[in-house]
């Protein structure tokens, strides 16, 4: 996969979050395990690196900006400041980065305007 290890999360817009929510549990068994981020959907339970989260947003959400794409992907990456590299590779690189306790975060636009959010996972000790 190059630079990716994997996927990290799908975010997209809908119009009523709840409501769709409550359709992906009632039909596709998928619950809202984390309020606010949506579902994790982990490869082996307690495994921090080891999941991929699936959220749904508000129509009027600023997190996607500044695509006006539906939707945004997340990738895991190897290191985040390798993003870097990608501003002479025609994308757009946001200035912002983010850390918290389950990773480093930065994120980058493809040539489509399609939003990309980079997550380096937390080193494991």
């Amino acid at each position: 996969m190059g630079r990716l290890t994997g996927l990290g999360g799908v975010f997209f817009r809908a119009e009523n979050p709840e409501k769709l929510y409550e359709w992906y549990d009632k039909h596709l068994g998928i619950k809202q395990d984390v309020p606010g981020q949506g579902v994790l959907f982990r490869k082996k339970d307690g495994d921090p690196e080891g999941f991929t989260a699936w959220s749904i947003f508000k129509p009027d959400t600023k997190y996607f900006q500044p695509s006006t794409k539906p939707f945004m992907l997340n990738f895991a990456w190897k290191t985040w400041t390798d993003c870097w590299r990608l501003r002479g590779e025609g994308g757009w690189i946001d200035p912002n980065r983010a850390d918290y306790d389950y990773g480093r975060f930065a994120w980058i636009m493809d040539p489509e305007g399609n939003r990309i959010e980079l997550w380096e996972p937390p080193r494991r000790s």
